[in-house]
């Protein structure tokens, strides 16, 4: 069997920059356990699976240990390939997945992924996260992540955590993230408990992100970076129960995979 694949870097107009995922469009799914070989040998924070399903595409998203419910930059990522690589015509994609319906549109040369907010909450119990993180925290919230507010953008950069302290809290994985400097705001995300030590651009966690900000700051449209070694923007947009996560995306490698 020959499976062909794409390599996307997400949340970035040029090459070695944002956050690759890799692409699989597939005609049926294939077993549970064989995707997940396959995203380990691949080794890359994510991969995602699509398979048409009438005018819409079921999608699956794959970590190097274990799948997850919902990932941004290989959705972004997995439009970038219906597009521009299979020419599926229209301006907007609609996906069905683990988290419920989602799409990506095409506006203004970005694609922009329309996902569900998530409202983080107070955290009821005391956990090291200072510790972990080997900084100081101003808050802790929680939503499928632990949501860390640092005290600024350098802290945020500077920040150097524990990776087994880490793993070792509950949820996914931790996000930090402090007002920005040029940006509204910036972050970064931690999570080895799922084989991914630092993720270089999150899609996903601007799901709480956004809301987190949109009412700090008092504004509904924000212009966010992650700031990781390879660093990605996203343009984001509030609109009452749906997050809008805009950016670009690079296609980098396509190849086949001999099974």
């Amino acid at each position: 069997m020959q499976l062909e694949f794409h390599q996307v870097d997400a949340f970035s107009e040029r090459p070695f920059a944002g956050n690759p995922a890799m692409v699989y469009r597939l005609d049926r799914w294939l077993s549970e356990e064989l995707m997940q070989q396959i995203a380990a040998e691949h080794n890359l924070a994510e991969t995602a699976f699509v398979v048409p399903d009438g005018e819409q595409w079921q999608i699956r998203w794959f970590t190097p240990t274990t799948e997850v419910p919902l990932c941004g930059h290989a959705t972004l990522a997995s439009a970038h390939v219906l597009f521009e690589v299979y020419n599926v015509p229209g301006e907007r994609l609609a996906f069905q997945s683990k988290s419920g319906p989602l799409s990506v549109s095409r506006e203004d040369g970005r694609l922009l992924l329309d996902f569900p907010r998530i409202d983080p909450q107070p955290l009821r119990e005391q956990l090291p996260v200072a510790q972990a993180l080997g900084c100081p925290v101003v808050e802790v919230l929680q939503t499928k992540e632990l949501l860390v507010v640092l005290e600024s953008e350098q802290a945020v950069r500077d920040c150097v955590p524990n990776m087994a302290e880490v793993a070792q809290l509950p949820g996914l994985g931790v996000i930090v993230t402090a007002r920005g400097e040029t940006h509204d705001f910036v972050s970064r995300y931690f999570a080895p408990g799922i084989g991914i030590p630092e993720d270089p651009v999150t899609g996903s966690t601007h799901c709480c992100l956004i809301p987190y900000w949109a009412g700090r700051l008092d504004k509904t449209e924000l212009r966010a970076f992650q700031c990781s070694s390879r660093g990605g923007e996203l343009f984001c947009r509030l609109e009452g129960e749906r997050v809008k996560i805009g950016g670009y995306a690079r296609r980098v490698a396509s190849g086949t995979l001999h099974l």
